[in-house]
């Protein structure tokens, strides 16, 4: 916005939204101090991490498509999740990255597929559930497994969780185990996992697999979490 008014008070010519037409290029050149560095000067890389306040949540407004355009991807918070008590606020229908899963871990990877599709579809039928519709047994089934997976995706402030943690408590999401006892009895359920990971150096090894996921481990580590959680195998889906 500073640039935009002191391009109109130096009578540049005004482009869309009355922004400068360099705009673009000045953001590119802002953007491009984010590389990877030679070898002569120190190697590494720089990540960049450039932040627009939208209005009333529009990412098709000029400068968000320019920040879009340029970066791989994007993380969108949303008002309406804060406000319902969802931390972080994230809006996972308009957050996309153009790298995506391929920098997960295999396991993490095969474990989230389902959950993300699960959830999508969560949002959706839960907008016609807030104007009193009627709603079947499958799809209050839904809407339940989806509130479970948005609690579980919730983080207290300043308390990151470890890989194994993470992978585990998708595992688990996915398989069902969870169900029982809704979002309430979600807190417990995590004590448990970290208590297990912890007692056990195997099993956290196995949750903390990079490579290549072995035949048959992600059965076994369903069976065994089932085991941690006090669900019978059958549950393991």
């Amino acid at each position: 916005a500073t640039h935009r008014e002191l391009a109109l008070l130096m009578q540049q010519p005004p482009g869309r939204e009355a922004y400068p037409g360099d705009i673009f290029h000045v953001h590119a050149r802002l953007l491009e101090r984010a590389a990877m560095l030679s070898p002569e000067r120190g190697g590494g890389s720089l990540t960049a991490l450039p932040v627009a306040c939208t209005e009333a949540g529009n990412l098709s407004a000029y400068i968000p498509t320019n920040l879009i355009s340029i970066t791989d991807g994007q993380i969108a918070l949303s008002s309406r999740q804060f406000e319902l008590g969802q931390l972080p606020a994230v809006d996972t229908g308009l957050s996309v990255s153009r790298i995506g899963g391929k920098t997960q871990a295999p396991l993490m990877r095969g474990a989230v597929a389902q959950l993300r599709l699960a959830y999508a579809q969560f949002l959706e039928l839960e907008g016609f559930a807030r104007f009193g519709t009627e709603l079947d047994e499958r799809v209050q089934a839904q809407i339940a497994r989806g509130r479970l997976i948005r609690a579980a995706l919730g983080q207290p402030h300043l308390a990151p969780q470890n890989p194994a943690l993470q992978v585990a408590l998708m595992i688990a999401l996915q398989a069902g185990l969870l169900d029982a006892g809704g979002p309430q009895a979600l807190p417990a359920k995590l004590l448990e996992l970290g208590d297990a990971i912890t007692a056990d150096a195997n099993l956290a090894a196995a949750l903390r697999t990079r490579g290549k996921v072995p035949i048959g481990l992600q059965e076994r580590l369903r069976t065994q979490l089932a085991q941690v959680l006090g669900e019978p195998t059958s549950a393991v889906v």
